[in-house]
């Protein structure tokens, strides 16, 4: 295989995964994997490890950037990134003992009915809004939440990024721009724990992929957070929605074919 079209594939992975990334906390892994396993021929442990390595430094630029815009809420990204870590080891110890289903096709859908709704039903919650929930009652709600997600995300093997961003904006009512400051900030350290899981059980084969991966999610996570964080609501919610919308048509597609 040439080392031009692993560029080519690599590209294409990162800007999917940069894009999904910025604009709404997504979980590299979405696109990277499959394109990795399909077009790469990659072993599937490996590219999870691979995207997971990639969603690190992505997902902490484009944290770093929504908290430099003051769209990021740390106390609770706390609390919920806790219980979703506890959760998640919860929910796949589960999913050990019950037989594998096709829940990841779910997560994929879910992906595309999330972009959907951005574009039909905007967020347009403000931050004056937010901040009118109790300090306590917030701090509950995050780690309910969290212990959901966490529980889900185990239990599936991925979404993370799409069920945080979907009860950050449905069920805690925050404005989109902190939601997913809020997700990628979080996005961060789940994706450290399963990249150092990941390459501690099974290595780093191909170190060439791993580079441009990283390279490319990084280099596409800050032009998406950097344009998602000086756009209006409106044009935010859109953006999202279509990147998620064609995220997942997309996924699904690599799907079909692997």
């Amino acid at each position: 295989m040439s080392i031009l079209f692993t560029i080519l594939i690599t590209f294409f992975a990162g800007l999917g995964a940069g894009l999904g990334t910025g604009f709404a906390g997504m979980s590299a892994a979405a696109v990277i994997s499959p394109m990795l396993i399909t077009f790469l021929g990659m072993d599937p442990y490996m590219a999870v490890g691979i995207a997971l390595s990639s969603d690190v430094l992505a997902s902490a630029v484009s944290a770093y950037t929504y908290h430099k815009n003051k769209n990021l809420d740390i106390r609770n990204g706390l609390i919920m990134m806790a219980s979703v870590l506890v959760f998640t080891v919860v929910g796949s110890f589960v999913a050990s003992l019950v037989p594998s289903s096709t829940m990841g096709v779910f997560s994929v859908f879910m992906t595309f009915l999330l972009g959907i709704k951005f574009i039909v039903r905007p967020v347009m919650t403000t931050k004056e809004a937010m901040q009118g929930v109790s300090a306590k009652k917030r701090a509950i709600q995050s780690l309910i939440c969290g212990v959901m997600i966490g529980f889900i995300c185990g239990f599936i093997g991925a979404g993370g990024g799409m069920m945080m961003l979907l009860i950050l904006t449905s069920v805690l009512g925050y404005e989109l721009k902190t939601a997913v400051g809020t997700s990628v900030f979080i996005m961060t350290f789940t994706a450290l724990t399963g990249a150092i899981s990941h390459f501690t059980i099974g290595g780093l084969s191909d170190k060439l992929v791993w580079v441009l991966c990283v390279v490319f999610t990084l280099l596409w996570a800050r032009i998406a957070a950097v344009f998602a964080n000086k756009a209006t609501p409106k044009t935010l919610n859109r953006a999202t929605g279509v990147v998620l919308v064609v995220l997942g048509v997309v996924i699904m597609g690599f799907q079909l074919l692997s």
